[in-house]
């Protein structure tokens, strides 16, 4: 018998070491149910001027990617006639629990005003009459949105709503999360996330200035560092990046060789997710919302936010406090590079419309920065008839919203 003992001590051990390791796998891979955990992304977008930081632009448009079933601020037409320097795109809040909790959530938006959000929220601010002396270049009322009591069940059978037409937004309910229901007066709402954008006037806390050959001087202006920063080109059906890495104060990224595929950079962007703290299908889920926007025609960074930049910009506050948090944003600050200058410029002396659309709301900071550092006077005569032609299309959307 004392023989044996060591035997059995050895497959005792060997079996504490096999469950230790399938515990440690699934960690990794998925999330562990040591009370609330909430993990969120989101994406703040902007676009640089010629000074390097983030411009006033109108950053919305007539059309929309989402579903018909989310809340707008007032009408979808109000939202066209918004200037900022920061469109806060799709942050969701993700929930997992092992057993049916009840939360409130509550998050500030500095200097910003909450443009779309689902489930039906309990209030958006800022209220009307607030909004009447509100400006948004002023920061004089902050934007908020609350959800007083979000139910996050485990075992609810979500009917999630689902609309015929195709929409980015549905990409982000590939993921594990627990689903959670919103009670309204009318009825109930069922979703695998909260949901809310807006616009803002805050600066980024990177600038990206661009050199004439093309290679882009990066300056963090936060106190921490930048966790990872990606310059992105794409022209027609080529494409190329380059991964910077963390960014402590400054940097030059040089010019991508246009000799990557869009599979490469979205496996990679989800290794930069993850190791920031999303669970991998949330990355994947980020990154399949995202593809054709991030990925299009120009110049872009594409960067992590730092943590505390998020907080500060974005604070979020759930009772009962979760257990563990995750915030992991992405910054996309668009380029104008010489290469985009010269696209530009020649689609609007070819009437090339399927060119500039690619540019999209991109294209009046794009010509107001051409034209900020232009020496000649008659091409800058000429880049502001194009400008022109870009205002007289927005009023007459506007018009024809109205």
């Amino acid at each position: 018998m004392l023989r044996k003992l060591p035997r059995l001590f050895l497959f005792a051990l060997l079996g504490c070491c096999f469950l230790v390791s399938i515990s440690s796998t699934g960690r990794e891979k998925g999330p562990g149910f040591a009370g609330l955990t909430v993990h969120e992304w989101g994406t703040f977008t902007s676009i640089a001027g010629e000074d390097g930081q983030a411009v006033e632009w109108s950053p919305l448009t007539g059309a929309t990617d989402l579903p018909g079933f989310v809340e707008h601020f007032r009408t979808p037409q109000f939202k066209l006639g918004l200037r900022g320097t920061v469109r806060m795109e799709t942050p969701v809040l993700y929930f997992y629990s092992s057993q049916e909790e009840q939360v409130s959530v509550n998050v500030s938006f500095a200097k910003g005003l909450i443009t779309e959000w689902y489930p039906r929220a309990t209030r958006v601010g800022p209220s009307s009459t607030e909004l009447a002396q509100w400006s948004l270049f002023h920061g004089q009322t902050d934007g908020s949105i609350a959800w007083d009591a979000v139910t996050v069940s485990p075992s609810l059978r979500a009917q999630f709503p689902q609309e015929e037409k195709n929409s980015h937004y549905y990409a982000a309910r590939m993921t594990s999360a627990t689903p959670l229901s919103v009670k309204t007066p009318a009825r109930e709402q069922q979703e695998k996330f909260l949901f809310y954008r807006g616009v803002s006037a805050f600066q980024a806390p990177l600038l990206a200035s661009v050199m004439p050959d093309g290679n882009v001087v990066l300056e963090n202006h936060f106190e921490e560092e930048i966790p990872n920063v990606i310059l992105l080109e794409r022209r027609g059906d080529q494409l190329g990046y380059r991964i910077g890495g963390a960014l402590p104060q400054k940097s030059i990224l040089a010019r991508p060789e246009l000799n990557g595929t869009v599979e490469d950079l979205g496996r990679e962007l989800e290794g930069i997710l993850v190791a920031q703290g999303l669970y991998q299908d949330e990355a994947h889920a980020m990154v399949e919302t995202w593809r054709d926007s991030w990925f299009e025609e120009g110049s872009r960074l594409i960067y992590i936010v730092p943590r505390g930049f998020v907080d500060g910009i974005l604070p979020l506050e759930i009772r009962p406090a979760p257990a563990q948090t995750e915030r992991v944003f992405v910054g996309r600050m668009e380029l104008v590079t010489p290469a985009t200058e010269n696209a530009v410029e020649s689609a609007f002396e070819a009437s090339d419309r399927k060119t500039l659309e690619k540019y999209g709301r991109f294209l009046e900071p794009i010509l107001q920065t051409m034209i900020a550092k232009e020496t000649n006077s008659q091409r800058a005569a000429k880049l502001r008839e194009y400008l022109n032609t870009v205002y007289s299309a927005l009023i007459e959307q506007l018009w024809n919203k109205h």
